[in-house]
């Protein structure tokens, strides 16, 4: 199982452990077997478990809005974002490219997938972007 190197008194010992069950340990010292007994059993320590607390707040359901049009264009996968082809007041048709967001050193193109007005860009040129962070919100 395990060995260990002792010094005692300038005496060098080499201690080999074989095994153990209950209170008896089988060990090697210099070549010489013996059987130790303990005076106490091995305490085995157990691996603790995480227990949480339940919520203090009651999930709820989300709340939609539906007649809310504004649409939020987040990041697919992080990135950097490139160059921003669009500005507040631009019209845009499905299939219009947004953005470029370079990621894992591919450009990708973010492209419009509903026609709309762009309200509000939330990026800039060179920022680093997380996956799902808002960066256009479109009406």
């Amino acid at each position: 199982m395990k060995t260990y190197k002792f010094k005692v008194n300038e005496n060098g010992y080499t201690v080999h452990i074989k095994s153990y069950e209950d209170n008896i340990i089988n060990l090697e010292v210099n070549g010489t077997s013996y059987a130790v007994k303990m005076s106490e059993e091995f305490k085995k320590t157990k691996t603790p478990t995480l227990v949480r607390s339940a919520s203090k707040r009651p999930t709820e359901p989300l709340k939609v809005n539906p007649k809310s049009q504004t649409t939020k264009i987040v990041a697919p996968i992080p990135g950097v974002v490139m160059s921003i082809d669009v500005k507040v007041g631009d019209v845009l048709k499905v299939g219009d490219r947004m953005l470029v967001l370079e990621a894992m050193k591919m450009e990708n193109n973010i492209v419009c997938e509903t026609a709309g007005t762009i309200t509000a860009i939330r990026i800039n040129v060179g920022q680093q972007v997380l996956q799902d962070e808002l960066m256009i919100e479109l009406e």
